[in-house]
């Protein structure tokens, strides 16, 4: 059995691959080839554009991919969502496909862009996304620069963002929020359906989540006297509970427990204070729930 995975090229490309690394996994891209290495005999990978992998993983040239909410919805593909891995470009969080305009557009809702041309690459979503709202526009594909194209070429642009700092360094306005979108991870309907290729699937899904999971964690490790254990606890959060064990020497504990890495140095001098003592703070991988 092998399983064919896509993964995206482009502004996902390198995300993308950082986050297989700390699932454990190791792909090579050597330059101009479009078919990665990787360090697991069971999976053969293709670079693909993130705006066509759910047509390719529908139709079955791919068994799995990753690609955003975005381009499966703008497709209409009928394929199996797997995951939700909430990463983007530049952040961890959610993209956005908003309608914006020149700051002195009289524009101030979809409803004013009736009779007129609105340009974005999401063409499929936007005229959806107009139709339902009674508009009758004119949606004009966008090969790139569609900021450029305001005011001269079209009225009005429907583009993705993270930040939104592009659009205000081109003196655009955000007018509404068109559609919301995370990476997700997906696969075709037969072969979700397949015994082996399923259980293949499932288990990268599961290491790509615990990699997720792991972002901005760190494990941190102590050691402290059973009598100032509560004080130690009073000052330490955990993802649940801390992990307390007995040393060799009886009045001794081990605690072991996972932070959030922005408030470790906050805590370092309480736990110290507390009675804390060996404390060792370590980067992790995955974390699978």
């Amino acid at each position: 059995m092998t399983l064919r995975l896509g993964l995206p090229k482009g502004s996902l490309e390198h995300a993308t691959l950082d986050l297989f690394r700390r699932a454990g996994f190791l792909i090579t891209v050597a330059e101009r080839s479009y078919f990665p290495a990787i360090d697991d005999p069971d999976i053969e990978c293709m670079m693909v554009r993130a705006q066509e992998m759910a047509r390719y993983v529908e139709d079955g040239a791919l068994d799995c991919g990753l690609t955003g909410h975005d381009w499966i919805v703008e497709n209409e593909a009928a394929v199996r969502t797997v995951s939700e891995l909430v990463y983007a470009k530049q952040s961890f969080g959610k993209v956005r496909w908003v309608l914006a305009v020149p700051e002195q557009s009289p524009v101030r809702s979809a409803a004013d862009l009736e009779g007129r041309i609105v340009a974005t690459e999401l063409v499929g979503v936007t005229r959806r996304w107009l139709a339902d709202r009674g508009v009758n526009a004119k949606v004009e594909f966008s090969w790139g620069a569609t900021e450029a194209k305001l005011p001269e070429l079209a009225d009005a642009i429907v583009e993705v963002t993270e930040t939104g700092s592009s659009l205000r360094a081109n003196k655009l306005r955000i007018v509404e929020t068109v559609l919301e979108s995370t990476t997700r991870f997906i696969a075709n309907v037969d072969a979700w359906e397949d015994r082996d290729k399923r259980r293949k699937i499932e288990d990268v899904s599961m290491l790509l989540q615990g990699a997720m999971a792991a972002l901005d964690k760190v494990g941190l490790m102590l050691n402290v006297r059973a009598g100032d254990l509560e004080a130690v606890l009073d000052v330490l959060p955990a993802l649940r509970k801390p992990t307390i064990s007995h040393l060799s020497d009886a009045g001794w504990l081990a605690v072991n427990t996972i932070l959030d890495e922005s408030v470790v140095k906050e805590i370092l001098p309480r736990l110290k204070e507390a009675g804390a003592e060996g404390i060792v703070e370590f980067p992790l991988n995955k974390i699978v729930m």
